[in-house]
């Protein structure tokens, strides 16, 4: 019971610090470390060992497979390069350039332990680089950097802190340790590849999205098992089973299955991604007590601690520069066009902060290792070091360096051209199918169609002040569903209908609730952003004969004005000029323009937009 009770109490502390972080504007975990510590001095709060077994085994296989299905083996891949040398040779770099740090600062640890306490301080933490990376709005280059970072770097500090352990005790070459190393990865690849092709073929016979949620909660645990009993690398085959499992979902689950396993996995992540903060704090009292056993002084201890803290973080910039000069040369981004500046790479090297591996990795250390409380303490001081240092100061780091958020008028612009596309693709293959349409289904699945798109183009079109159709037909549709739910509750008491028929009525309520799209707040968000533009895929040929004019917005549609109606949006024509309201607006005078003279290209007549669409070709730029 005393148990079961502090771990409730434990995610309700939880729950709360997320509210109050949100509140207050700070990163989460960084407030949920600070009141672990606090924590951890109050009387009446039990003292938690975290055990390294409950983390490896426990905490890292799920919160590992969450992040791999929602991260892109295309983003992975186009940016494998920085990643590969982040993951394994930054590792490396830092785990001897701290080893050499700890061996100088205290000679009585051997060179085995010493660079078992890099590789325990090397990885940065995936949870942490991406929470406070998200928060803080950095590119979504760098985002995509750290977290494939994440992913592979405790493979590789953990292999080599078992590497350097064994050494320790037998004594172990140094080819041995590279042979140990590709084992570990090439058998961790492998491991994850079988699970991939396994799950998938299972997959394609479950219909049932309960069964297939259930399946995914079992995969990490199994590769990290298997993977770890062939003496290969547990994290590798989660994480390259998760990979190419989240990159083929569309292909090999349903649609129900897919948002089920969406919404289940982020519950989980962000349950266990929090609690490992506040755990990560609560240690801090007994760390910290075992020290008064220590035969090294307080202010040798403080240099040690103080001195691996500063050896990660410069460690890592000194890393990040050369190996993006010299070996990554990275291209222009694919979406901005833009090759990346140094503050980029500044950022990426600042964005290093420690979490819950690292401590787990330092109770692996032996017991009967010299000053090993000292050793732990210069651990935890690492982690809640750059928690505190570079997640409180990464923000502000971002601002004077000015470097840009991703930007939401970009994402929509993005996000309806998809639209417009699939939308193509979907009518050339409704006018391929035979069939006999007596009841006009084919107009409504037209009709369905262009509200969606138009929703979309309206998070790019309209006045921030203005509601939009798409909003007010949000805005009245969801009264009208919440008086049909109040309804049905109403006979539910009576008790005149089954229970069973009751709750299927109400789930169809929730999922065209869910479907509802209310674009308001997104797009009054834009409207801040309105001053970059970048293409947006590929360019046709009416694209580039048509560049971009600067002309004074726009502030009627004659046509409209004539016919006594209003627009919503307006358009003008570059090659004569014609302004006219947009696809949204109820007559539509840019489309009718088109079909009337063929002119192929239109930008937007709005305040402070410049994008361009072609009809012909259904692009955007």
């Amino acid at each position: 019971m005393d148990i079961a009770l502090f771990l409730v109490l434990l995610a309700v502390g939880v729950l709360a610090g997320v509210v109050v972080a949100d509140r207050i504007g700070v990163p989460a975990p960084l407030l949920l470390v600070v009141a672990g510590v606090a924590a951890s001095f109050l009387p009446f709060v039990p003292q938690v060992h975290l055990e390294p077994e409950v983390v490896l085994l426990g905490l890292l296989p799920p919160l590992l497979y969450s992040t791999a299905i929602s991260s892109s083996l295309v983003d992975f891949n186009a940016n494998r390069r920085s990643i590969l040398l982040l993951s394994v040779g930054l590792v490396l770099f830092t785990t001897f350039g701290v080893g050499v740090v700890v061996h100088a600062l205290v000679p009585d640890v051997s060179w085995a332990i010493a660079l078992a306490v890099g590789a325990v301080v090397a990885p940065p933490d995936a949870v942490a680089a991406t929470a406070i990376g998200r928060r803080v709005g950095l590119p979504r280059r760098i985002v995509t950097i750290l977290e494939g970072e994440s992913l592979f770097n405790d493979a590789t500090a953990l292999v080599t802190l078992r590497t350097a352990i064994a050494a320790a005790g037998l004594g172990v070459e140094a080819w041995r340790v590279g042979l140990d190393f590709l084992v570990a990865s090439v058998g961790g690849v492998l491991i994850g590849v079988v699970a991939f092709v396994v799950v998938a073929r299972m997959r394609r016979r479950i219909t049932d999205p309960v069964l297939d949620v259930g399946l995914s909660f079992v995969i990490p645990f199994v590769c990290f098992l298997v993977a770890e009993e062939l003496h290969s690398s547990g994290v590798v085959a989660v994480v390259v089973a998760g990979l190419l499992l989240g990159h083929k979902s569309p292909i090999l689950q349903t649609a129900q299955s897919r948002i089920a396993e969406r919404i289940n996995w982020r519950t989980i992540a962000f349950l266990l991604e929090n609690t490992v903060f506040a755990l990560i704090g609560l240690q801090a009292q007994w760390i910290l007590q075992d020290l008064a056993d220590s035969t090294l002084s307080g202010a040798r201890i403080a240099t040690v601690c103080l001195a691996t803290l500063v050896a990660v973080i410069v460690l890592r910039l000194v890393w990040v520069f050369p190996a993006r000069y010299l070996l990554v040369r990275p291209g222009p981004d694919q979406v901005t066009g833009h090759t990346p500046p140094w503050s980029f790479t500044f950022l990426l090297g600042w964005a290093g902060m420690r979490g819950v591996v690292t401590l787990a990795a330092a109770f692996i250390i032996p017991e009967d290792t010299e000053h090993r409380e000292v050793l732990l303490t210069a651990a935890f001081t690492v982690v809640a070091g750059t928690l505190l240092i570079q997640g409180l100061s990464l923000p502000w780091l971002a601002r004077r360096l000015h470097v840009p958020s991703p930007d939401p008028l970009d994402d929509a612009l993005a996000r309806a051209t998809l639209l417009q596309q699939a939308s193509k693709a979907a009518i050339e293959e409704l006018e391929r199918i035979e069939y006999d349409d007596h009841a006009g289904v084919s107009d409504l699945i037209r009709q369905r169609l262009d509200q969606r798109n138009f929703a979309a183009w309206e998070r790019l079109g309209t006045t921030a002040d203005q509601e939009s159709p798409a909003a007010l037909y949000y805005r009245i549709r969801t009264q009208m569903i919440d008086a049909e739910r109040r309804r049905i509750l109403e006979i539910r008491r009576s008790g005149n209908v089954a229970s069973e028929v009751i709750a299927d009525v109400l789930a169809s309520l929730d999922v065209e609730e869910s479907m509802l799209d209310n674009a308001e707040e997104e797009r009054d968000e834009t409207a801040a952003y309105a001053s970059r533009r970048w293409t947006i895929g590929e360019v046709c040929a009416d694209l580039e004969r048509f560049p971009v004019v600067s002309e004074e917005p726009a502030t009627i549609c004659q046509a409209c004005l004539d016919e006594g109606t209003r627009w919503v949006a307006l358009r003008r024509c570059l090659e004569c000029g014609n302004v006219a309201c947009c696809d949204s607006s109820p007559r539509q005078h840019a489309t009718r323009h088109f079909h009337e003279t063929q002119h192929p290209v239109m930008q937007s007549a709005e305040p402070g937009e410049d994008w361009r669409w072609c009809y012909v070709h259904h692009l955007t730029a």
